[in-house]
């Protein structure tokens, strides 16, 4: 009997220890940190797999307009070296912790849009290309992934806001500090005007 007691006491302190420890956690926000933390690397990872689904339209859109003669090289080579550009940053989990990264990304994909932008408005002076159906296609695909990155990056940018506000308030920020949970970058305004506007272009014959 006295080792039966003895036991059930040690599994009532244990159990006991763990109630203790388990109720501050969930009071001072501990798990709120898991929840929104695993949200926004999730919402991170829907804006790199549309940054890749663009970065994989580029080749045939390049190839295609190739094929027009005498069209304007210097344009082409700026899409083919932005996209180089912006391929070449390792898009880890983890960059959205590392503000100087995030922002050399967000950077490089801001001058593919706009590379891509300027492309798509040059093909204007081309009757050829506007005619051709695989141009069309594929002009079609990229607005339409770029309205994805836009709905992708917004969804991303709440995402932040509501874990960054969690990590800058009181008494949750202290368990912040006890846990290194840190605020995380997220897109800027000047950023955010530059490569959240799809391109629109009018392909209209005239």
């Amino acid at each position: 009997m006295p080792r039966l007691s003895h036991r059930l006491a040690s599994l009532a302190l244990t159990v006991g220890l763990g109630t203790a420890l388990t109720v501050p956690l969930s009071g001072c926000g501990y798990n709120d940190f898991q929840r929104l933390d695993e949200q926004t690397k999730a919402s991170w990872a829907e804006v790199l797999n549309q940054y890749q689904r663009r970065a994989d339209l580029v080749p045939n859109i390049v190839a295609t307009v190739k094929g027009e003669a005498n069209f304007e090289q210097e344009t082409l080579t700026k899409v083919v070296e932005a996209r180089a550009k912006a391929t070449s940053i390792q898009a880890t989990p983890e960059l959205v912790n590392n503000p100087e990264a995030f922002n050399k990304f967000q950077q490089a994909q801001g001058e593919l849009s706009g590379a891509l932008s300027r492309l798509l408005v040059v093909t204007e002076n081309y009757p050829n290309l506007k005619a051709n159906q695989g141009f069309q296609d594929l002009r079609v695909q990229l607005e339409g992934t770029e309205n994805r990155i836009t709905v992708a990056r917004n969804r991303y940018i709440q995402s932040v806001q509501d874990y960054n506000v969690k990590v800058r308030s009181f008494p949750s920020n202290l368990t912040a500090m006890a846990f290194s949970y840190s605020a995380k970058p997220s897109f800027t305004v000047q950023n955010e005007a530059q490569i959240s506007q799809p391109p629109a272009v009018n392909f209209d014959k005239k």
